[in-house]
């Protein structure tokens, strides 16, 4: 038996995934922000701003904001059963997710500037796709990650700018322990 679900359904069906997906994926974006030290790093505070870097408050503002977004994005694709490419848009999806949760430990907690300006640039590519996926599966899935995409691209020039900004700090360690001299 092969029946139509009511709009009503549908529409239960998106709140239920809606009410999974977002808070996981905000709390793997907040798990992902603390495992690198973020901004509070003694190698962070050491290096010279660009004249782009926005107030840091911005960040937490801007993820919290962008991750909402994805998680009904991804919620509106998940509920598109049947949907031609849906499988393919929500396996890119989990790619540039993956990826995503990784830049913040390898530039803040492994200080790798320029494997994370890399990075960063594979994850533009990867949420492209993502967008077109989910553009086809439903057009404001794709919508919705629009202003995620603005960021990451923002976020690749930011990091090319701080890689040129602090060219010796690229893998360095600063321990933010004092030190002495000693005289003898």
């Amino acid at each position: 038996m092969s029946a139509l679900a009511s709009p009503g359904q549908l529409r239960a069906s998106f709140i239920r995934w809606s009410l999974f997906l977002v808070p996981g994926i905000v709390l793997l974006g907040f798990l992902s922000g603390t495992a690198g030290g973020g901004a509070a790093t003694p190698w962070f505070a050491s290096l010279v701003k660009p004249s782009l870097f926005p107030p840091p408050a911005t960040f937490g503002i801007v993820w919290t904001i962008l991750y909402v977004l994805m998680g009904f994005a991804l919620a509106l694709v998940v509920t598109a059963r049947g949907a031609p490419g849906r499988t393919a848009a929500i396996a890119v999806f989990v790619v540039q997710l993956v990826m995503n949760l990784a830049w913040t430990p390898l530039f803040f907690g492994a200080h790798q500037i320029t494997v994370a300006l890399f990075l960063l640039l594979a994850i533009d590519v990867a949420v492209l796709a993502t967008v077109v996926l989910f553009w086809r599966v439903r057009p404001l899935a794709g919508m919705l990650l629009l202003p995620y995409l603005a960021w990451v691209c923002f976020a690749a020039v930011l990091n090319w700018q701080f890689l040129e900004a602090n060219p010796n700090a690229d893998g360095q360690e600063v321990s933010g322990a004092v030190s002495t001299v000693t005289f003898e």
